[in-house]
This record gives structure tokens, sequence and C-alpha cells, in this order.
């Protein structure tokens, strides 16, 4: 099949052939090469192995390139990660900076039950503080603490938990503990805390 070209494709194959062959006039035959060593008093002996150790280190300079893009493709990766994760972070405390509790009180049970403003040790050994939260973050899950403080001032225990993931802005949560006959008898606090920041505390007394 007869090859056609147009103008354009006509001018760059010209200038292609112009090229290869100005390659060509450039590039020197293994025996010109022997005659320019012999020229300079070098062994042509060592010709071949002056070629393989060129290609050698032409092979290692590409290696090396190749290994710096992908050093930094990868760096670029780890940045980026940490970027994100950054900002998810800061997302994330922005949202929980909202929460806060709208009502609180202590129970004997986890939902409901009337609000007690003092339990007895003996009685009543399991207490619990009911905490409703108003701008709870949606789609998200809010680690919580509380502090149950005794009447020395000392809290004598920690509950650490993590709630289900939220799914409306206001969000019943509690968190509970158990009196033992040795507990102080007095006035006693408990504090729900959020990234280190109280959101709902309730004072209450033991007898």
């Amino acid at each position: 099949m007869e090859t056609r070209l147009t103008q354009v494709q006509l001018a760059q194959v010209v200038a292609e052939i112009d090229r290869l062959s100005n390659q060509r006039d450039l590039e020197l035959g293994t025996d010109q090469v022997r005659e320019i060593l012999r020229e300079l008093n070098l062994p042509d002996e060592l010709l071949e192995d002056a070629i393989a150790q060129m290609h050698r280190r032409e092979a290692l300079e590409k290696q090396q390139r190749r290994n710096r893009w992908i050093a930094i493709a990868s760096t670029a990766v780890v940045i980026s990660a940490i970027a994100i994760g950054i900002l998810f972070g800061q997302n994330r405390q922005q949202q929980n900076a909202g929460v806060a509790s709208t009502e609180d009180r202590i129970s004997l049970s986890k939902k409901g039950g009337d609000s007690l403003s003092q339990v007895n040790r003996q009685i009543n050994p399991r207490i619990y503080y009911q905490v409703t939260l108003k701008n709870a973050p949606i789609g998200n899950r809010l680690s919580l603490q509380c502090d149950w403080t005794n009447p020395s001032g000392n809290i004598v225990h920690q509950n650490k938990y993590q709630t289900r993931t939220i799914d409306t802005p206001v969000w019943n949560t509690y968190c509970f503990y158990d009196l033992g006959s040795a507990s102080l008898s007095g006035n006693w606090e408990v504090r729900m805390s959020l990234d280190g920041r109280a959101i709902g505390s309730e004072p209450f007394v033991v007898k």
C-alpha cells in the first residue's frame, strides 16, 4: 500500500531524517574508537570493559533518578496524608467544641427514673449520671470521661468510654459508679468531660 503524507507530515519526516543523519555522523565505529585510543597511547583491549562500565554507570544513574522520584512521590503522599489527618482532627475538634449538656441528673437507672440529690450507699450501691447532650456531631462517636469525686476532693473512679455512632444532634448518654460500704459519706460530685473540657457536672450527697 502506498504511503501518503501531508505537507506537515513530510516536513516532520524530513526533520527526523536530518536528525538521525546528524546523529550517525557523530557516532564512531569500534575501529575508529580503537584508532583514537592508539593515538592517545591507551590500551584498546580495554574498550569493551570501558563500554560495559559506562553502560553500568548510565543504568545506575537512571535507577538513582528513578529512586529520587519515588522518594519525592512517597514524601508527597505522606505529607498529604498528614495534612488530611490534621484537617480532619481540626474539623472534629471544632465539632466537639460545640457539644454541651442541656440536662443532667443522678439516677438509679440508665434511662429515666427520678432525679436524686442524695443516695444511700447501703441501699443504692450503683448510681448513674444521665446526661443529655446538644450539638452532638452526627456520624461521629464521642470519647467521654466521667470523674467521680468524693468529699475529700479525690477522684475515686473514672469512666472512659466511646458512644455509639451519633445519629441525632440531641444525644442521651450516661456513666455509672458502684458505691461501696467504704465510700465516704458527704458531698460528692460527678463531672463529664470531652477532650478534657467539662461539659456537665452534678453534685449529690452520699449517706
